[in-house]
């Protein structure tokens, strides 16, 4: 893990078991109270794992109702502070239930992250569909992917790949449909991340 944060080395698992029993211990917050305390955490986090714990209560049953647009500056700030892969995949989670919730109101935002300057908020708008599956809404999964086709970024071309192998879960024609049309540009570690089932599963030889 390349982070200038300190660990206490405590795994991902056991961080999550922590924080789930604390929040369930504690009184339930109000949500102007649950924004500030992630945030004065998330910013006060001196070890990794503290920020891990935050987005623990992030995604706290109680809390899912919090997930409207009204959540999403608070999102904004911990994907672009916490600039890292870890941090970013799972604060990507949370943006996937506010699109669940406010689908018409966040669609133009995430692709104006997608075609945005920041890296993270890129890879946001392109994977936070992944939990959806049959309900993924494909005219903007591309619209956020094809502002990174170009890019050689490596976080960037592992999130296009991802997203394309959660439709293949429920839609295998579509991806390889959607590979084959953008062979050209897609790069190819993103073809090899969207085929890696379909290639395991013998419904195609190699990557085109």
């Amino acid at each position: 893990m390349k982070s200038a944060m300190r660990f206490y080395g405590v795994p991902v698992p056991e961080v999550r078991k922590l924080t789930q029993a604390a929040c369930a211990a504690g009184q339930p917050l109000e949500f102007e109270e649950w924004v500030d305390t992630v945030l004065t955490f998330y910013r006060d986090a001196k070890y990794r794992e503290e920020r891990y714990a935050v987005l623990g209560i992030t995604g706290f049953r109680r809390y899912r109702q919090f997930h409207t647009m009204q959540a999403l500056p608070l999102y904004e700030e911990l994907i672009v502070t916490g600039a890292w892969w870890d941090l970013v995949d799972e604060a990507s989670i949370r943006v996937g239930w506010i699109l669940e919730r406010c689908p018409k109101e966040l669609r133009p935002k995430l692709i104006a992250w997608a075609r945005g300057p920041d890296l993270w908020k890129r890879r946001t708008s392109i994977i936070c569909q992944g939990r959806l599956r049959e309900r993924t809404d494909l005219e903007l999964l591309y619209a956020c992917i094809e502002p990174s086709l170009g890019e050689r970024e490596f976080f960037l071309q592992k999130a296009i790949g991802w997203a394309l192998r959660d439709v293949a879960w429920f839609n295998p024609k579509e991806t390889l449909r959607y590979v084959r049309a953008q062979r050209t540009q897609l790069s190819p570690l993103a073809k090899r991340e969207a085929l890696k089932n379909l290639l395991k599963q013998g419904v195609i030889s190699e990557v085109p």
